[in-house]
């Protein structure tokens, strides 16, 4: 079974990388603004398949429990790198409709506060999402892009755990060369 999905899925990766459509740029550098603040690079590996790395900060608020607490208004920031690898196609014009999978890891910190009482929390993050967007390639050398990023977040340390639906709504912006 599993020798059988490798193979439909290698042949339809060759198919896609042999089409006739161009990729719309080969990379792209810029920066990314909604959920997650960040710095963005994007290259195509073909025609149609692209990989996009996202370096960023992103808040999460909390507003119930977790597995192991109950963290009702406690706010974190994340410092994460995000990789995506994406399928791209040519919808008209200029419009490419984008589909994909990533994770992120990174490092995570919220300080409490319960009356006089503050404290700082550090912990790790790792995460896996999907992404679904569309993007814009003007005549000039600039990309829109528009993505959703539903997925699955992590938060560790030694003694907890948080477990959460991670999710962001991006607008980013790209010279492409």
């Amino acid at each position: 079974m599993k020798k059988n999905i490798f193979i439909i899925l290698a042949l339809f990766m060759g198919i896609s990388i042999a089409a006739s459509a161009q990729a719309p740029y080969k990379n792209g550098i810029g920066v990314s603004v909604g959920n997650m603040q960040a710095l963005s690079f994007k290259t195509f590996a073909g025609n149609h398949f692209a990989f996009q790395v996202d370096l960023g900060t992103k808040y999460i608020a909390t507003d119930g429990h977790f597995k192991n607490a109950d963290l009702t208004n406690v706010h974190f920031w994340t410092l994460e790198l995000n990789p995506n690898i994406m399928f791209e196609g040519r919808l008209a014009g200029g419009l490419y409709g984008l589909v994909g999978i990533g994770g992120s890891i990174g490092y995570s910190w919220s300080t409490f506060s319960w009356g006089w009482f503050n404290t700082r929390s550090d912990f790790g993050k790792c995460g896996a999402n999907g992404i679904f967007g569309m993007e814009y390639k003007f005549k000039a050398p600039v990309a829109l892009q528009f993505d959703f990023r539903p997925g699955y977040g992590c938060l560790f340390a030694e003694h907890f755990d948080a477990h959460y639906f991670d999710w962001s709504v991006n607008l980013g912006v790209r010279y492409t060369f």
